[in-house]
């Protein structure tokens, strides 16, 4: 693993190179969530960056407690990775992108009347289902630039010659109550494992988590339809949730904030939405609690980036990336927020990840288009 795996404490590590920046505040964010009691082991990932009152891009095992703060607002946030039937040679940029410009982030109301299981059209956030919506979320159509392992690419079921479709969503405002409601009782306490208490709140969280991998399904099935296209989910990842997991022999709970797990087979860690994503196998290891990097991390805080680049490119221009790419995106502080330069580059994370032994490429995706947010609120 050469010295891409190091320690900050006995029971901190992180994972990074040497000519990866780290923001301090994320650094002092790791080690004080360190210090919560039960807390056994920390392992920060080359994405890391600061979030509010806990770091984003770290896996966190605990035993005894777990703490749902740290899961924080957008449980079962993750990605999905779709085959589409898109040829990559037939099409049309131009054409495209004006057939996105009329896809609504929000899905109507007779569309989810239509598609929707009884079970989820009776749920209290149903008119949130198959919306990508605000922060870094996104949809991608991506196209297979690069193949490393012909074999294992294939047996995952890839056509290179067709685009995929990546989603990247959460529980939407589901995750947020749930969230809002453990604070007004316990503060940013922990819950004790087997407490009346912790069991209601993984009964909540195991509910968000179902919520957030079918909202990631109707995105996928809103757009494929939009386009007049079909498509077949290859695979779907959380990246925020809290687990048992066992370390050392020890057994407890492994929180995700922003990391990607290392035990479910391959995964996509997508770049920023100029920069390529790489999809790659896993090699577990406990060493950084079976977690990864879940993309390329922010280098700017969201209230830099206007200021940083309003003088520079207007909103139009940000639709346009350097590898000729689209990106919709009606929110013109969002697209600024969400701009490529406001990113590490997804090379310089990559370099960590293989550099650590913690996975193997198997292909690199570029973006052709990805939407963000219409700027509607359907939460």
């Amino acid at each position: 693993m050469g010295n891409f795996i190091r320690p900050l404490s006995d029971a901190v590590a992180y994972v990074a190179s040497d000519d990866l920046w780290i923001e301090s505040d994320a650094t002092r964010q790791l080690l004080n969530t360190a210090r919560l009691p039960g807390m056994t082991r920390v392992v920060s990932m080359p994405d890391l960056h600061p979030g509010r009152g806990y770091p984003v891009g770290a896996a966190f095992f605990s035993v005894n407690h777990f703490y749902p703060a740290l899961v924080g607002n957008d449980i079962g946030c993750g990605m999905g990775l779709w085959q589409t039937s898109l040829q990559s040679r037939k099409v049309n940029l131009d054409k495209l992108e004006k057939r996105a410009q009329s896809y609504s982030d929000a899905a109507p109301p007779e569309w989810l009347e239509a598609a929707l299981p009884p079970a989820l059209a009776a749920h209290p956030y149903a008119a949130s289902l198959g919306s990508v919506g605000g922060g870094n979320h996104f949809a991608e159509l991506q196209q297979v630039e690069s193949v490393y392992d012909d074999e294992a690419v294939s047996a995952l079921g890839i056509n290179a010659k067709q685009l995929l479709l990546l989603a990247h969503s959460g529980s939407r405002g589901l995750g947020q109550q749930i969230l809002r409601a453990h604070v007004e009782r316990f503060s940013h306490s922990g819950l004790e494992e087997g407490s009346d208490a912790a069991n209601d709140y993984l009964a909540q969280h195991n509910d968000a988590l179902t919520f957030a991998v079918a909202n990631r399904a109707l995105i996928a099935r809103r757009l494929l339809e939009h386009f007049r296209e079909e498509g077949e989910r290859l695979l779907d990842v959380n990246h925020n949730l809290v687990e048992p997991y066992v370390f050392n022999g020890q057994p407890g709970w492994l929180h995700r904030k922003g990391a990607t797990p290392a035990s479910c087979g391959p995964v996509v860690i997508p770049g920023s939405r100029g920069d390529y994503s790489y999809l790659v196998q896993p090699l577990n290891s406990s060493d950084a609690l079976d977690s990864l990097a879940h993309g390329a991390g922010r280098k700017w805080m969201r209230t830099e980036c206007k200021g940083r680049l309003s003088g520079k490119f207007s909103p139009a221009q940000l639709a346009r990336t350097p590898l000729g790419s689209r990106v919709i995106c009606r929110d013109r502080q969002l697209i600024y927020e969400e701009a490529p330069q406001a990113y590490k580059s997804i090379e310089s994370v990559m370099e960590c990840l293989t550099g650590a032994g913690l996975v193997k490429p198997l292909a690199r995706l570029k973006p052709v288009l990805t939407l963000k947010t219409s700027g509607e609120r359907s939460e």
